[in-house]
């Protein structure tokens, strides 16, 4: 999945500019406070009617190295969606309201909690991966709301919080307070595009949002206090997050070689190259993650072997003791069925 320009990496400093008002009026409220009552309602961006939002800044294209008119996600805004601002300045709401939603663990055995985060909102193909996770992981894992999903995509600004860096830190600070951290399971998913100096594309343009890389994702997980985790990065160059995620306790799977471009994304995709293979083909075949990985790593090859592309060559780092808690989970899960994929409608 080759990046898009280096001009949608980052926001211009115009456009973090015009929302400082904004951010500036919510600072108190913006690390998340979980013990707050949160309600089971789906999450809404604002009670304030929507706006159309403002035009793209002349001058920030041009500090971008792009022109205005050429920037698509500006056209794909949803004219009946709430502006930009409301929709960031809602996010600790959202967020507050999505984790109030989640089920209390089951006392007595090992629980299965994930995050899935679907981070390019230009592109339908990575919200399709991040709301089939929680599909598997009510219908395939027997875990019926125990899945929080961030995502980037015009057509859920106002009823899914953002995949950000903000979020994820926060929903990873909601989950503990859910989950037992020295007894469940995380599995944290991220997709969207990579580069190759292995930073992970997180936008929703115009809002302003933190890109992610191996250390910082590395720097957010050694802070909280999950011991078992199984981190699956989907996008190019991902095998750049394996010596910085790895540990005891820890599984990471990646799409792709530190120096390799992985498959399937695009305007086009419902669903990328690994997404099909580990996700709706290997899951739905076993409910062991590593061997649904064997499974997916042989049938990515024969795609790539089948189109003449170079080989993506998937990664998978096995830390201590994983592979016997995730059999300890299997064990007690109320597994179900295989569900096939469908794309998000």
């Amino acid at each position: 999945m080759p990046s898009p320009s280096e001009s949608r990496r980052r926001i211009a400093l115009t456009a973090v500019l015009a929302f400082a008002a904004g951010v500036a009026l919510t600072a108190g409220v913006l690390r998340l406070d979980t013990d707050s009552p949160a309600s089971s309602a789906p999450a809404t961006a604002s009670a304030t009617p929507s706006r159309a939002p403002a035009p793209a800044s002349t001058a920030a294209a041009a500090a971008t190295g792009e022109e205005a008119g050429d920037t698509a996600l500006d056209d794909a805004w949803p004219d009946d969606a709430p502006t930009p601002e409301q929709i960031f300045t809602a996010q600790p709401d959202a967020l507050r309201r999505a984790l109030g939603a989640l089920a209390p663990r089951t006392p007595g055995k090992t629980n299965l909690y994930a995050i899935a985060f679907g981070a390019d909102g230009s592109e339908d193909v990575f919200r399709n991966e991040a709301e089939y996770v929680d599909t598997l992981m009510t219908r395939r894992f027997g875990s019926p709301r125990h899945t929080l999903v961030l995502e980037n995509n015009p057509a859920t600004l106002a009823h899914r919080p953002l995949a950000s860096w903000t979020n994820l830190e926060a929903a990873l600070d909601g989950l503990a307070k859910v989950m037992d951290p020295n007894q469940d399971v995380l599995l944290l998913y991220l997709a969207t595009h990579g580069g190759s100096d292995h930073s992970l594309l997180v936008d929703m343009d115009p809002i302003p949002l933190d890109q992610l890389d191996p250390d910082g994702l590395a720097d957010i997980l050694a802070k909280r206090p999950f011991r078992w985790k199984v981190v699956v990065v989907n996008a190019c160059y991902s095998g750049g997050f394996v010596p910085k995620i790895r540990g005891a306790g820890t599984l990471v799977l990646t799409a792709a070689r530190a120096d390799r471009t992985s498959f399937g994304c695009g305007a086009e995709s419902d669903i990328t190259y690994f997404g099909r293979a580990w996700l709706a083909d290997g899951l739905n075949a076993t409910p062991d993650f590593i061997e649904a990985f064997g499974k997916a790593r042989a049938e990515i090859a024969g795609w790539e072997k089948r189109d003449a592309l170079e080989p993506s060559e998937p990664q998978i780092d096995v830390g201590t003791g994983i592979g016997e808690k995730l059999e300890a989970w299997r064990k007690t899960a109320s597994l179900g069925p295989a569900v096939p994929f469908q794309a998000a409608r």
